[in-house]
């Protein structure tokens, strides 16, 4: 098989000194049809928006003939952390991504998009490694309520040394033993890693995918790295991979121009899979 635009997912990342409706717009005037939102202000940062302006945001989605197919809750930057020691913050961490889970089925969207938190470098990794699991088991059990599945992603270690390969991921999903906790892959985390295509794809159960370029970390347009377009395609196409492609491009270069680093990559991407589409073999 060979993947498809349609498997394409434009999101809000290089949009983060712009509007809303501004993002919205673009992807509309560029035809798209999937997005993933990222959950920040002044979009949608759920402890500062009420029940009433989600209803809005899933109307200007539907005005609009965009898919939400995730629902991506800031959880690096802000002060958010899951596997925090302190309790106030772990508990308000875990409130916030209850709501999370509770705005992502009011929007629609499908997917809860989440992450293990971070330990302090100076304090015992497994007992942060424990509080991550069991938040996370909360917060997939509260998502299985509200008919969602929840990603789970590697970080980088410079944010994070609990999550932080595919077979942690492997580890903590079988710990939790939750079955709507799936796998994310995310490219720039996976190179951090020194991991490929195939060591997520054999591990079964992935859902989601950050498909971005690098150089060769980071959240790059495709073009704007040296990463390999269409090996990874190709890689993902042989694992029969069906989700999607989410373009999670974030960085300060684009921010005062969001649109044509998401174009560029639509165009790179979707150029591959027409070479792809043209090369392979008929079955």
């Amino acid at each position: 098989m060979t993947l498809t635009p349609d498997q394409l997912c434009a999101t809000n990342f290089s949009y983060l000194r712009c509007t809303l409706d501004r993002w919205l717009d673009d992807m509309a005037e560029l035809e798209v049809e999937h997005v993933e939102l990222w959950g920040v202000s002044p979009h949608l940062y759920v402890d500062d928006t009420t029940s009433r302006q989600v209803d809005a945001i899933r109307r200007k989605l539907t005005e609009r003939e965009l898919n939400l197919t995730c629902f991506c809750p800031e959880q690096v930057m802000y002060p958010v952390n899951i596997a925090a020691a302190d309790p106030t913050l772990r508990d308000r961490s875990i409130a916030y991504f209850h709501r999370c889970a509770e705005v992502a089925a009011q929007l629609g969207a499908p997917i809860l998009f989440c992450t293990s938190g971070w330990n302090t470098l100076d304090e015992d990794p497994a007992q942060a490694w424990e509080r991550s699991r069991d938040a996370l088991a909360s917060i997939a059990e509260r998502a299985d309520q509200l008919g969602l599945t929840c990603v789970l992603e590697a970080l980088q270690p410079v944010e994070s040394h609990i999550v932080t390969t595919s077979a942690d991921i492997a580890r903590m999903r079988e710990e939790i033993g939750a079955p709507n906790l799936e796998v994310a892959l995310d490219t720039g985390a996976m190179v951090a890693a020194g991991e490929t295509i195939l060591d997520y794809t054999s591990k079964g159960d992935l859902a989601h995918v950050h498909f971005v370029d690098g150089a060769p970390t980071g959240h790059l347009a495709w073009g704007d790295g040296d990463r390999p377009l269409a090996t990874w395609l190709q890689d993902l196409a042989d694992a029969d991979y069906t989700g999607f492609l989410s373009l999670e491009t974030i960085a300060d270069r684009y921010w005062l121009d969001p649109l044509p680093p998401v174009r560029q990559s639509f165009e790179r991407i979707t150029a591959a899979m027409r070479e792809a589409e043209r090369t392979t073999p008929a079955p």
